[in-house]
């Protein structure tokens, strides 16, 4: 596992961009695996920017991403659908054939998981996976729990989730009590897995992380086990409050 330390969320923005590009221009057929939250914005507007300068050529690439709120509209702002195309998705010329979401307006959501996980087997795997990190630890929608499922899955979101994302909703009880998620073994299924982490509020889960301890508790640190993983956190994430370091 390899960290980088940045000094400002704008900087940590920058780099992790450039490694989705770097990819691109080394692979321009890859696949990759996208992340929402507000941790990643700044990394798909810099996409965005060194697309439009044609440093780069989302044109063959294919994408899935981890998770999706159930049940939720796509033309619903919060659905992750939504928060894709605005983004990233409408600023670029990625070929929406070539698009992959969960189907939060499913009305099969079984079918659906076992589609989407077939889906990425067919493309050969996701050859970079962009991560956040949960404030308890969860990577996709895969919550802490004594077991962790495998494959895509439904899944019920925690309190602490469904607390730290109703800042994203009218109310938290507007918040989907579910979500359709990638499975713990089919992100770690990817070549390349790069997390990114964000303020004080992460520093918990990513000294977790660089403890080197695998814990379902805090799921993020099943990352320990992959053999190419990118940690890439702003200098509040990584010390927190204090001039401790992890």
């Amino acid at each position: 596992m390899r960290i980088s330390i940045c000094e400002n969320y704008c900087e940590m923005s920058k780099e992790a961009a450039k490694l989705i590009a770097s990819q691109i221009n080394l692979k321009p057929d890859c696949v990759l695996g996208f992340a929402t939250g507000s941790t990643p914005i700044g990394m798909y507007h810099e996409l965005c920017e060194m697309y439009k300068k044609g440093e780069i050529d989302f044109s063959s690439v294919t994408s899935f991403n981890l998770d999706e709120y159930y049940p939720i509209k796509k033309s619903n702002p919060e659905s992750y659908n939504y928060y894709m195309w605005d983004n990233l998705f409408s600023h670029v010329n990625i070929n929406p054939q070539k698009i992959h979401i969960p189907d939060g307006e499913t009305l099969d959501p079984d079918k659906e998981c076992e589609d989407y996980e077939n889906a990425i087997a067919h493309c050969g795997g996701i050859d970079l996976q962009i991560l956040g990190i949960g404030r308890n630890g969860h990577i996709g929608f895969n919550e802490p729990n004594d077991s962790l499922d495998t494959k895509t899955h439904v899944t019920y979101l925690t309190e602490s989730t469904l607390s730290a994302n109703s800042r994203f909703f009218a109310s938290i009880d507007e918040v989907p009590k579910k979500a359709i998620t990638m499975g713990v073994s089919t992100i770690l299924k990817s070549k390349k897995i790069v997390m990114l982490a964000s303020g004080s509020s992460k520093h918990h889960v990513i000294k977790e992380l660089l403890s080197e301890k695998v814990n379902t508790a805090v799921p993020a640190t099943l990352l320990n086990i992959h053999r190419d993983v990118v940690v890439i956190c702003d200098k509040e994430a990584y010390y927190g409050n204090d001039t401790e370091k992890c």
